[in-house]
């Protein structure tokens, strides 16, 4: 089977790149500027730590997704000033030495994406979809950048304790397609939205293998997609591997199945490994 788009997307200028959806996958590569996510929580918390990750990266990705506030379940929230303590001079000093690196800020506070885009950040990455900060979404209409929109049952305090749905698929699909209205409402135009349904995020191991085998229906929504399955639980419980760190086979092939339902850009913590994955991947699928 090849995936085509329903509807051919409007690409996004972001600085000198631009993104064309449906011809080939796009890789977001994970700066995590946090002591406490759930796979490499500590590693990048200096700012020299934090460059040579980037370097290291930098062949293999297309969008740059920085965060400094840990989403794992049962995280406790930071305060804006730390939040901003964390990603700004990261942001800062990777603008500077590469000024044409698409960076997006993974916030779900007004606040601190408002200062990422001011200092550097090109877009935003919400995992709340605006539920959380009714100014998110208000922002990204004034400043007129692209957000991505997450579904996500409940907050990561309480997310994964017992989700539940009577139909998984067609309740994300729902939120989805309501959360790119409220952005439309707010002044985003609609070929700057970009959704994720949200894998790991107050779903279950059957929830997360259903959403996954039902891509392609994502794609009756008008925006590009977003998957995050890199070193998630659910492919730790398949494959016995706690070790989140462990998860790189299981993730490369949980990227292929995205990748045949139709995914625009991934969301990883080795691209130099997915990217491999990604051209055959295309090659077949595309």
């Amino acid at each position: 089977m090849i995936i085509e788009p329903i509807t051919k997307l409007t690409p996004w200028q972001i600085r000198d790149r631009q993104f064309v959806w449906g011809d080939r996958t796009h890789i977001m590569g994970v700066l995590n500027i946090t002591p406490d996510s759930f796979s490499d929580g500590g590693r990048f918390n200096s700012l020299d730590a934090a460059r040579q990750q980037v370097a290291q990266m930098l062949p293999y990705i297309d969008i740059l997704d920085i965060g400094g506030e840990s989403t794992r379940p049962n995280a406790e929230p930071v305060s804006i000033a730390e939040e901003c303590d964390r990603v700004l001079p990261i942001i800062a000093t990777l603008r500077a030495e590469y000024p044409h690196l698409s960076i997006s800020v993974d916030t779900m506070k007004s606040a601190v994406a408002k200062e990422a885009i001011a200092t550097g950040a090109d877009m935003i990455n919400d995992v709340s979809a605006g539920r959380f900060d009714s100014a998110m979404l208000s922002l990204a209409g004034k400043l007129q950048v692209p957000i991505f929109l997450m579904h996500m049952q409940g907050k990561p305090q309480t997310m994964q304790t017992n989700p539940q749905y009577k139909n998984v698929v067609r309740e994300v699909l729902q939120f989805l397609s309501d959360a790119i209205q409220m952005a439309k409402a707010c002044g985003v135009p609609s070929h700057l939205v970009a959704i994720d349904p949200g894998i790991g995020f107050g779903k279950t191991l059957d929830h997360n293998l259903e959403l996954i085998k039902n891509l392609s229906t994502f794609k009756n929504i008008k925006a590009p997609l977003l998957m995050g399955v890199s070193r998630k639980s659910f492919i730790g419980t398949i494959c016995d591997r706690p070790n989140p760190s462990d998860r790189l086979f299981g993730t490369i092939a949980a990227c292929t199945a995205c990748i045949a339902g139709g995914a625009d850009i991934l969301r990883v913590h080795d691209p130099k490994e997915i990217f491999d994955a990604c051209r055959i991947s295309d090659a077949i699928f595309r």
